[in-house]
């Protein structure tokens, strides 16, 4: 018999949501304007394929140093957001979000399990997404980056929405090393999402694997297949 976890917290960028023409895109003119220098796709993913940069002001600002840039993070965050949310009327980036889960597979999904969100995204972006998306009543417990005191890599926010429960009835679904990183400290089993449209897509998925992921999806729209296939005793 296949026993489907109780509770299926999801990252968000790269996972539910396509971010390539937002915060990727972000990242990428930030970049540029602050240093005036030509930087890829490519190069993003060598940063996303390193533990730490979950943050994209974060990574943002350590990207512009590390190319001489001698900006601060305050500086580089506010240039960020600018082009996140867009200014005098012009539309940000924020509009080329696509979701990526549909409707049904979720409501099926939340049929069977709780749904859970722990995010790197702040509040506010997470709420637009959730509103204009119209899936917010899909998940029980939604956790960002300002509802704790350590962000991931930190296990905080899973062990939060565990509240006591048995973590390997559980499972985090991320795309990306500090997801990882964070389930394996909760002691939940850990799925990755890593689509052939990344760049360095290879490099991730044998990364996640070589980091515990149970498997790689190449889409979140294969979760719900997969989880049928699998007992729960083969994610532990």
């Amino acid at each position: 018999m296949k026993l489907h976890p109780e509770v299926i917290v999801f990252d968000v960028d790269g996972v539910l949501v396509d971010v390539r023409g937002s915060f990727h895109r972000t990242t990428l003119q930030t970049v540029r304007h602050f240093t005036k220098k030509r930087v890829t796709a490519h190069d993003l993913h060598k940063w996303k394929n390193q533990s730490g940069y979950n943050d994209d002001w974060k990574l943002s600002t350590a990207w512009v140093q590390s190319l001489g840039g001698k900006f601060e993070y305050d500086e580089v965050k506010r240039r960020f957001i600018e082009l996140y949310w867009g200014t005098n009327g012009d539309r940000g980036n924020v509009a080329r979000e696509k979701w990526l889960l549909p409707r049904p597979q979720l409501r099926r999904l939340a049929s069977r399990a709780e749904l859970a969100i722990f995010t790197g995204r702040v509040r506010r972006e997470m709420d637009y997404t959730l509103e204009r998306c119209g899936v917010r009543e899909f998940f029980g417990h939604i956790v960002t980056a300002g509802d704790v005191t350590k962000p991931k890599p930190a296990p905080e926010g899973l062990i939060a929405i565990l509240n006591g429960r048995d973590p390997a009835r559980a499972v985090y679904v991320g795309d990306n090393v500090d997801d990882a990183h964070a389930a394996k400290a909760a002691g939940m089993p850990f799925v990755g999402v890593v689509s052939p449209k990344i760049e360095h897509s290879r490099a991730r998925a044998a990364l996640l694997r070589k980091l515990g992921a149970k498997f790689i999806l190449q889409d979140v729209k294969e979760l719900e297949s997969r989880l049928s296939k699998t007992a729960i005793a083969d994610l532990a």
